[in-house]
């Protein structure tokens, strides 16, 4: 696949703190992480737990005192309130698949690697084509279009093998894309791209085994780490879209803050 160049990325500020060096290209997500961090960072300052000495970065990567200023601004600002038990009898009974043990599936993907230089717009256009493509007609031939595309498209070594990866287990998969393919019923193409740290993928569940139910008692402890998480993340947005609000942002738009720090 071809890598095009992305454009350095125009002036972008926080309160009048650059977000990136002279000519710097980064990503949409790049630089709302940025930015996001950037906030974070003005916040802990601004509640005397970071030193005003303290040097804005200039890479995305935050100081060790900054890191830890953050740390305690978030223990201190974010309600964070323990689940009910009948919380978490609920989302256990709306989820017990993902609390299977031994779960299995058969899996088959192309991946559009994100790489160094890459336009992400490109890319995931690329990937939408393929994905609408393998969705619409794949099956109605007697090519195997998933494993041709895969073959001529495919980032991954397994493109050879027709975008194969064979039975996995969650413990087989980065965790962004074990969530994605893991506690569902669903088989065959699925209806979206999946994301993970490598890229986009078009995936296909080719078979399933469903693997054993865990009762509700030897799992609560997961269930009720799950739902904490899922309210830190509320709890993080609503934080972060607060300061922005009180914040002067040039070049930067928060309103689709989905990086990773806010996930």
């Amino acid at each position: 696949m071809t890598n095009v160049t992305l454009e350095p990325t125009m002036d972008a500020r926080i309160n009048g703190i650059a977000l990136h060096s002279a000519n710097e290209a980064l990503s949409p997500d790049e630089l709302r992480q940025r930015a996001c961090s950037e906030l974070l960072r003005q916040a802990a300052m601004a509640q005397s737990l970071l030193s005003a000495d303290d040097l804005p970065s200039a890479d995305g990567v935050l100081s060790e005192a900054a890191s830890s200023a953050i740390e305690i601004l978030l223990e201190r600002n974010l309600l964070i309130p323990e689940p009910s038990d009948d919380a978490c009898q609920r989302h256990y009974s709306a989820h017990q698949a993902s609390y299977a043990t031994g779960e299995r599936a058969d899996v088959r993907h192309i991946l559009f690697a994100v790489t160094e230089g890459v336009d992400v717009t490109l890319l995931r256009n690329r990937a939408e084509t393929c994905l609408l493509n393998v969705r619409c007609f794949d099956g109605k031939s007697q090519d195997d279009l998933f494993a041709k595309d895969a073959k001529n498209l495919s980032n991954c070594p397994s493109g050879a093998e027709g975008g194969q990866l064979g039975w996995l287990i969650q413990s087989d998969c980065a965790p962004e894309f074990a969530k994605e393919i893991f506690g569902s019923k669903e088989i065959g193409v699925l209806p979206r791209l999946v994301h993970s740290r490598f890229g986009l993928h078009v995936v296909e569940i080719l078979a399933r085994d469903p693997g054993k139910n865990q009762p509700f008692e030897s799992v609560r402890g997961a269930v009720a780490m799950a739902l904490r998480q899922k309210t830190y993340v509320t709890a993080l947005r609503q934080y972060l879209s607060l300061l922005a609000g009180n914040a002067v942002l040039e070049g930067v738009d928060l309103d689709a803050a989905d990086s990773a720090l806010v996930q």
